[in-house]
């Protein structure tokens, strides 16, 4: 063998081509792919992990007593997403997302975030898997596997980090619709995994799951149902599949989830009409459908600005000749939309090797855009959060329209739809950032001209719960000005005006709202606080008669509502006595029995009766309603301390310091249970807790009495 030359060339390494080979195989791997979705959905939500619970996050995942304890998972399908609200979502099984996030999290927002985020990214997961399945089946091996899941991999990618689609991920609130595309489309995937296996009791197991996650999906959101009509939509016309009988069958058994679903739906006691109608014609709903068709493809395309309170259709921009220049954007919306509409049946009708691909995705989002096109009565003209579903359709027309190019733009296409999922992550990363605190959220929506009355209302609320009650007057005023008639405005301006020393104009606007409040009701939610309030400024004023009368006639208008209760029986109970007051309370916690705060009241009654027994019993009812709570189990310790019973009392309040470990008061409370009982080391050990408790800045106040 001749010796290699030392002028001979230095042969290159054999180890490139390999790994080159390998880092192609590891990014066409399903492993990476899914912690890319994962580790990205995660990233550009940052901002928003630690933020505050905003709007009805307060309620929802914060004073929402159907997650407060595991004893209430079947009372959450028996009501309404909101107790006090003219909405008709029937939402239990978000609820019962929030209970697992309450018994781990407490009251702490960043674990429902993260849950938030959890759901987004197993979303996009499934929707990869589901897409690869489902592309595979409309291009038949017109193109090799691994470009089909590249293909699938890039719509979904795009589809997870498009900022569009914060409202419903960086929003506690926004859940529904996450968890209403995971269990759909883990669904989907079940049954077409289900119609691979050969074995009958595992395929008719793997069927059953697909039925209920259908169900699951439903009880989490509404709009689940269009999931439902795309399934059988693919089914009958897309699959491939030929035999009657089985399309039939799938028929029958989406009908009957969907039967199932509107017998759930019946559960709840309270019933509502239909949404209130705008006296929208024809030719307007048309105008309107444009519109926000033109809206959300401009989203889509080039989603800028971004926020709450979206609309179509503003009033303002037609009442004068310098508003009316306003209204000229608001027209090219129009344009645009029929631009976005032609494009979609031109891409049908064009023909090629993804035509139907570019066919069903047209289908996929007029399914989920029907809904939402203002065809139909809802609380907004546009949201960006109701793009969730409809816009995997839209991915998925560009992706066929994408399949038709001709082959050497495919590396360039590959190179867009990266510079496109980073342009995307950053937009997405930047409008996270506006969920981070109330006050910066609400001034973010009306600068970026989300300016509603309800958003003003929150902000002016927000100020007056800070003790900025003039900042807070003059934004109630504006309210008024342009809403004249708007309740929770007149009765949060008349509660700013009382903390200013001006009651005799807040007792003015309690009592004309109260007045409005039996029509008003039919149009605005809460309506009933004006009364309450009014109520309250007499009983300050020692006109107990006025007061009692006044929560009287409003608890008939509102016979659900425990805060009217809870004033009603308190000046019973301060004029007339715990006995007078007993009836009142025992009849709401009769029929309410999932309320806390009515056990509550109902063991203090006992207890200032001299029942001591039944007062611990209510008090033991209320600690299994809530199950971070321990107002309820402190107040049985102390009775048990008083009786001396100091086992029993000693084991409740080790109970409540399990369940509050960071609260320096439980610790004094038992401090002061094992100085009784002799054990002065141990009691000096609970104190020794609410030193270190105290030095790391926790309040140190004693537990009520």
């Amino acid at each position: 063998m001749a010796d290699q030359s030392d002028d001979a060339p230095a042969a290159r390494p054999a180890t490139t081509p390999t790994l080159v080979r390998r880092l192609n195989l590891a990014l066409a791997s399903d492993w990476l792919r899914v912690a890319l979705l994962t580790g990205i959905a995660v990233l550009i939500h940052l901002p928003a992990l630690p933020g505050e619970m905003i709007w009805d996050d307060s309620y929802l995942a914060g004073g929402n007593p159907f997650i407060k304890s595991p004893l209430l998972i079947l009372e959450a399908f028996r009501h309404y997403l909101f107790l006090d609200s003219f909405s008709g979502h029937y939402r239990p099984v978000q609820n019962l997302s929030f209970m697992v996030d309450y018994a781990f999290w407490n009251d702490n927002p960043y674990g429902y975030h993260l849950t938030n985020v959890f759901f987004h990214a197993a979303s996009g997961i499934l929707l990869y898997f589901l897409l690869r399945r489902l592309l595979s089946s409309f291009l038949g091996g017109c193109i090799s596997g691994s470009s089909v899941s590249l293909t699938s991999f890039l719509v979904a990618l795009v589809w997870v980090v498009h900022p569009v689609h914060s409202a419903a991920v960086d929003y506690i609130s926004g859940r529904a619709d996450g968890l209403a595309f995971c269990f759909a489309a883990a669904g989907w995937l079940l049954f077409l995994r289900a119609h691979e296996i050969d074995s009958s009791a595992r395929r008719l197991a793997l069927y059953a799951l697909a039925a209920s996650a259908a169900l699951l999906a439903l009880c989490s959101r509404e709009t689940a149902g269009l999931w439902l009509v795309i399934f059988v939509l693919h089914t009958l016309f897309f699959s491939g599949l030929t035999d009657r009988r089985a399309k039939t069958i799938v028929l029958l058994v989406c009908l009957g989830i969907f039967a199932i679903y509107g017998g759930l739906r019946q559960l709840p006691d309270r019933r509502f009409g239909p949404a209130p109608d705008p006296g929208w014609n024809a030719p307007t709903r048309a105008v309107l459908m444009l519109r926000a068709l033109g809206d959300y493809g401009r989203l889509m395309a080039f989603p800028a600005n971004l926020h709450m309170e979206r609309t179509v259709l503003n009033p303002e921009n037609y009442k004068s000749h310098t508003s009316w220049q306003g209204s000229i954007a608001t027209e090219y919306l129009s344009i645009f939309g029929l631009f976005v509409a032609t494009g979609l049946i031109a891409g049908c009708l064009w023909p090629g090797t993804g035509r139907p691909i570019r066919t069903f995705g047209t289908c996929w989002f007029a399914i989920g855009y029907l809904p939402i096109s203002n065809l139909f009565n809802l609380n907004a003209t546009v949201a960006e959060h109701w793009l969730y579903l409809p816009s995997v359709g839209l991915l998925l027309f560009l992706a066929g329209v994408a399949l038709d190019l001709p082959a050497c733009f495919r590396p360039i296409l590959v190179a867009c739809a990266a510079l496109a999922v980073g342009g995307l992550s950053l937009r997405s990363f930047e409008r996270s950032s506006d969920w981070t605190t109330v006050e910066h959220f609400y001034e973010r929506t009306i600068a970026a001209g989300g300016n509603s009355a309800r958003v003003s209302l929150n902000l002016g609320q927000l100020y007056a719960t800070r003790g900025d009650y003039a900042r807070a007057e003059k934004l109630f005023r504006e309210i008024l000005a342009n809403v004249p008639r708007y309740p929770l405005a007149e009765s949060n301006l008349a509660n700013a005006l009382f903390h200013q020393g001006k009651k005799k104009e807040a007792e003015a606007l309690f009592a004309a709202a109260t007045a409005a409040a039996p029509q008003d009701r039919r149009d605005y939610p809460r309506t009933w606080l004006a009364a309450v309030n009014l109520a309250g400024m007499r009983r300050q004023t020692n006109d107990m008669k006025g007061a009692l009368a006044l929560l009287e006639k409003t608890r008939a208008d509102y016979p659900d509502i425990w805060e009217i209760v809870s004033l009603e029986s308190e000046i019973v109970r301060q004029s007339k006595g715990p006995t007078a007051a007993f009836g009142l309370v025992a009849d709401f916690a009769r029929s309410h029995w999932w309320h806390y705060g009515a056990a509550l009241a109902l063991g203090r009654l006992y207890a200032e009766a001299g029942d001591a027994e039944r007062a611990v019993e209510a008090w033991r009812r209320a600690s299994r309603l809530d199950i971070h709570e321990v107002e309820a189990l402190n107040l049985i310790a102390r009775v048990r301390l008083r009786q001396d019973r100091l086992e029993d009392a000693y084991r409740v309040q080790k109970q409540a310091v399990t369940r509050q470990p960071d609260a320096p008061r439980q610790y004094i409370l038992l401090s002061d249970i094992l100085q009784k009982m002799g054990r002065n080391d141990a009691a000096q050990d609970a104190i020794a807790n609410v030193a270190r408790l105290k030095a790391i800045g926790r309040d140190p106040q004693l537990v009520p009495n």
